[in-house]
């Protein structure tokens, strides 16, 4: 083989097919990624239910089932949300754009908050009384906090829907995965990691570090839906 033609005959990792798997595995990724980061910003927040579970951890009382009745009802609310919005646009295509202009106003106003809870005083306070449950008033607690607060319908029917409709197919159940993934690790981290978790969160600079973290992928997911209209 000459210089030449050694030259001109591209390594074997650059080979079409090899090519296309690469840009097919960085799009789920990313697809992936965008549910994630768009379910954690929103999850990640001072608020009774993440209290709730960090505490009955901190007690081992029910942990798992509290953990699974959190996850499990976020992750029926966002498939509700995307597959429900996904179902409106097909009857009415034009509904789109109402949709997307929601998600971006929603989420540049989501990241204002965060960003002006980065320079605001934030500190969790948790009171632990080690009165035991009885798994009914356990559950019936954990559905009330849940279920009862007007920000988990806004959150996951209407934002992660609204976000989630923007994809197709597996695009769509990607991130859906993405975003109940998110849920998941969420909700079982405080459950089972509260004893090193409560430390962490009754220091104002972590809530800090986290609302800037949110304002910075809330103000991205905006910026990217803005170039599509």
């Amino acid at each position: 083989m000459s210089a030449v033609q050694f030259c001109l005959k591209p390594p074997p990792f650059l080979t079409l097919q090899n090519l296309s798997l690469i840009l097919l595995k960085v799009a789920v990724i990313s697809i992936f990624l965008q549910g994630f980061l768009i379910s954690f910003g929103l999850i990640v927040a001072i608020g009774a239910q993440n209290i709730y579970v960090l505490k009955k951890g901190l007690l081992k009382e029910h942990t798992l089932l509290i953990a699974s009745i959190c996850f499990l009802l976020d992750a029926s609310l966002m498939i509700l949300g995307v597959k429900g919005v996904g179902k409106i646009l097909e009857i009415y295509p034009s509904f789109f754009i109402y949709i997307t202009w929601f998600g971006i106003i929603f989420l540049t106003l989501y990241g204002l908050l965060a960003l002006k809870n980065v320079f605001t005083y934030q500190k969790m306070q948790i009171s632990i009384k080690k009165e035991k449950s009885s798994l009914t008033q356990t559950i019936v607690a954990t559905l009330a906090i849940s279920l009862l607060n007007p920000h988990v319908y806004l959150d996951t029917l209407m934002l992660v829907g609204s976000i989630g409709s923007h994809f197709q197919g597996l695009g769509q159940n990607l991130f859906l995965f993405g975003a109940m993934s998110a849920s998941f690790i969420w909700f079982f981290s405080l459950a089972y990691g509260s004893r090193v978790l409560i430390p962490l969160f009754r220091k104002t600079l972590t809530w800090r570090l986290l609302d800037l973290f949110t304002a910075i992928i809330m103000f991205y997911i905006a910026y990217k839906f803005f170039l599509e209209t």
